[in-house]
């Protein structure tokens, strides 16, 4: 069985720990696109992991993991990454970097650091990791890729192309420091010494030998994140859907048997962008606290909102889910109401959306419309069992799937792995 992992949502949804329960059952553990920007983290034998680009699946014995070719890897992040898993004595001769994946180079972080610094409207909140100017380039074919790293006289050639035009803007446009060409030889030696041990050359080899064992593509961000199909322009830079899989990994569509769309009992979102179910109130901080919503990469408090079943429809639909794994259902735990919004209505005229509305510059003028359901005042963070559940917290389960369309397969009810419910079809 061959899983793709989504985030449903903003991204921050808990996918490491669905991808690290996963991981058990894969052969072959595939990070597919997106870079250090984003944070995911595993609890795992009451221990915490934090990751941002190496797949979760590192953490278990005689697997693969793989950044696959639509990533971008910002080489000291990368570096430092691997050094805390060796400090932490987790076996990395299991991890493998395509060398189709591309490379953010300094530029590229200081262009994303002044972009955000000297821009107030329209301000997009990145993480200033250099992932959407990496992408440009990637885009505009001026990028450098892991590969040229280790072939001089490839790297020589491209960068007497990238050169002029990148120093060219970096002065002209952003005021920011130029580049010689030797510098950058010398910057990307370095870089070939950091990514030495891990790229696969031989990464045909690696996917042929492993296309009929079990697979994991395991993805970043959230479907509502998407470049294409997210809240335009408060996105990242690629493609979290459930399609990204297939272009950054190297596997054609026939090797995928499920889409898991991870999404929380709630919502949070991280930067800008719209968010109608947001709560800028004591629920909304009471949410935040409880389940600890602060960024892993920034350290940022994440936004928090009632669960919205119009953009997990949307994302159900967009970004192909088979079944969603619903996380922090046990932040509920005390709460007397909760609620749901199953649409969106427009303060000027009245108008009800039930689909999603993707020109999000009149999201200012929606609001959203709540169902509201009684909370069970239980704990849950030890229960293993569906029919174990409080009645009520069964009721908004079974109120969410008949909302999106979508089956609830995995139910988290705390941090660590075994708290976890794995539903019986």
């Amino acid at each position: 069985m061959n899983r793709i992992v989504v985030g449903a949502q903003w991204g921050d949804e808990g996918k490491a720990k669905i991808t690290d329960l996963l991981a058990q059952d894969a052969d072959l553990i595939i990070r597919y696109q997106g870079g250090c920007n984003a944070g995911h983290t595993v609890v795992a034998d009451g221990k915490t992991y934090k990751f941002h680009l190496i797949p979760s699946g590192i953490l278990y014995k005689n697997k693969t993991c793989f950044i696959g070719a639509g990533t971008v890897i910002l080489p000291e992040a990368f570096e430092a990454e691997v050094n805390e898993l060796i400090k932490e004595k987790i076996d990395v001769s299991g991890l493998k970097i395509s060398p189709l994946a591309s490379v953010t180079m300094p530029w590229h972080t200081e262009v994303d650091g002044f972009s955000e610094n000297n821009t107030s409207k329209g301000k997009i909140g990145t993480t200033k990791k250099g992932i959407g100017p990496t992408y440009t380039d990637k885009a505009a074919r001026i990028g450098i890729k892991v590969q040229d790293l280790f072939d001089e006289e490839t790297l020589s050639e491209k960068l007497d192309v990238i050169l002029p035009l990148k120093n060219k803007t970096l002065e002209k446009v952003y005021g920011l420091k130029t580049y010689t060409k030797e510098e950058v030889m010398a910057l990307c030696k370095k870089y070939a010494q950091i990514f030495k041990p891990y790229v696969a050359f031989d990464w045909q080899e690696i996917l042929e030998s492993l296309k009929d064992k079990k697979i994991l593509f395991e993805g970043a961000q959230g479907v509502m994140l998407d470049v294409d199909y997210g809240t335009y322009p408060y996105v990242t830079s690629s493609n979290p859907i459930g399609g990204g899989a297939c272009t950054g990994s190297g596997f054609g569509p026939k090797s995928v048997d499920e889409v898991i769309g991870v999404a929380k009992a709630y919502v949070t979102r991280v930067g800008e962008g719209p968010f109608v179910t947001e709560l800028t109130d004591e629920t909304g901080d009471k949410i935040r606290k409880i389940g600890h919503e602060f960024g892993v990469t920034t350290g940022r408090p994440r936004r928090c909102g009632w669960f919205d079943a119009v953009t997990m429809r949307y994302s159900a639909l967009v970004g192909g889910l088979t079944s969603v794994a619903l996380t922090k259902a046990d932040v509920f735990d005390t709460f007397e109401k909760i609620k749901v919004c199953t649409a969106y209505k427009d303060k000027r005229n009245g108008e009800i959306y039930k689909n999603y509305p993707t020109n999000v510059y009149i999201h200012k003028y929606l609001e959203p419309v709540y169902e509201v359901h009684d909370g069970w005042k239980e704990d849950i963070t030890g229960i293993r069992e569906y029919d174990m559940l409080p009645e009520n917290c069964k009721k908004y389960l079974k109120r969410i799937e008949e909302l999106i369309n979508v089956p609830i397969s995995i139910i988290s009810v705390g941090p660590d792995r075994e708290q976890t419910i794995i539903r019986k079809a």
